[in-house]
């Protein structure tokens, strides 16, 4: 063979490589694909999304509701035998981990916002929160002007933290801040006094509240500090398995009656490892976006609609 012919057949192969490269599978459902394995982040203590229950076992809404995408994932091919792993994660490092591929879906309780979309990205909303505080009924806290010179605990690596203290700047508040490493511990500071508040999004001091020793001892402050959605977090820049875990997720939440019945059972119910009912209807809000799921971080693309707050009524 010349050199020309030699050259010819070489580039030709090359091309032909590249090409098939090019159809394989990419990013993380390559990763799981040659793994068999789909790690999910999970949260020790974020009740009811995503914690450890009385026997080790992480479950809760988010867990679920990862699961649904989990089950459609095992349906593409080369998939079929995907086993899924549990790590846990903190509200510190949960984007890390993320980041540097530790973790493949995170099933917890994270804000969506702008800032974290230039890290991470985010499947459809799973649900609408506001920001509150929780106090002891004898500290007289009904408002954040109320906390003026006080000791508020705010848990790590949140974007409650960093709105308190944006918050305590602007209105010249002059709290103490301190940090929690997480919801439990946050928590357990109120409950010792080292803080007077804790602020957080009003599902989590709810439950906070439930599983208290003594529940009516604490009050939840009626003003929103802000309202958030919560989302499935996932690598940013892999549209192939965004649009998959997507299509899964819109297509369970418009699948009828499952995904309230999958509400009724986290939000509704009794749920472990007390039995404690968290007695939290579904906020319009939700209501609204399941019915035309969304990622976006714009607290305004939540607004509740008459339709919404006609389902939301019929609901409770």
């Amino acid at each position: 063979m010349n050199c020309a012919k030699y050259l010819v057949v070489l580039l030709g192969a090359t091309l032909f490589g590249a090409a098939a490269q090019a159809q394989e599978p990419s990013g993380t459902l390559a990763k799981i694909k040659k793994s068999g394995v789909i790690t999910l982040g999970v949260r020790d203590g974020s009740i009811p999304f995503s914690y450890l229950d009385d026997k080790q076992q992480y479950q809760g809404y988010s867990i679920d509701l990862c699961m649904k995408v989990v089950a459609a994932l095992q349906k593409q091919p080369g998939l079929a035998s995907l086993k899924v792993a549990m790590n846990p994660v903190t509200s510190a490092n949960r984007i890390p981990l993320m980041a540097n591929g530790t973790i493949d879906l995170e099933c917890g309780s994270t804000t969506n916002n702008l800032e974290r979309q230039q890290q991470v990205a985010f499947a459809p909303t799973m649900f609408v929160v506001a920001n509150r505080l929780l106090a002891k009924k004898t500290s007289n806290i009904h408002t954040l002007a109320d906390m003026k010179g006080k000791t508020l605990v705010a848990t790590a690596g949140t974007s409650t933290l960093k709105q308190m203290t944006i918050l305590n700047r602007e209105q010249n508040l002059g709290m103490n801040i301190v940090v929690g490493k997480d919801h439990p511990e946050s928590f357990l500071m109120v409950e010792t006094g080292r803080a007077a508040a804790e602020a957080n999004d009003d599902i989590l001091l709810a439950s906070q509240r439930a599983n208290a020793k003594k529940p009516d001892d604490y009050q939840i402050t009626a003003d929103a500090l802000s309202v958030e959605p919560y989302g499935i977090m996932l690598r940013k820049d892999d549209p192939a398995f965004k649009k998959a875990v997507d299509d899964a997720l819109i297509a369970y939440y418009k699948s009828g009656d499952d995904v309230y019945r999958l509400y009724q059972k986290w939000f509704l119910s009794p749920i472990p490892p007390k039995g404690i009912n968290l007695r939290f209807p579904m906020p319009p809000e939700l209501i609204n976006v399941l019915a035309r799921p969304t990622d976006s971080a714009d607290p305004a693309a939540y607004a509740v609609v008459p339709d919404a707050q006609k389902a939301a009524s019929k609901k409770r």
